[in-house]
């Protein structure tokens, strides 16, 4: 349905919308999409930072369990 429309109808669909809302009413709603995209990318990039922290994190605990028993412990555990 959309596929026919061409870059005279983009233009006479730009023309309309002016003539309908106004000048300032148009630029101040593009300004507005604009501040949510902008948000967007902040909080994408934000939830990336925050899952890099996580991972890195996670790697630098890298003690085996076994080793996390006191040497009495263990010493206990081999003669049983």
């Amino acid at each position: 349905m959309l596929n026919n429309i061409g870059p005279m109808g983009l233009l006479l669909i730009a023309v309309v919308v002016i003539v309908l809302f106004g000048r300032g009413k148009v630029s101040s709603l593009m300004g507005e999409v604009g501040k949510g995209i902008t948000a967007f990318k902040r909080g994408v990039s934000e939830g990336k930072e925050e899952i890099e922290k996580e991972k890195a994190e996670a790697a630098l605990d890298v003690t085996p369990e076994s080793m996390d028993a006191a040497p009495e412990e263990t010493a206990e555990k081999d003669k049983a």
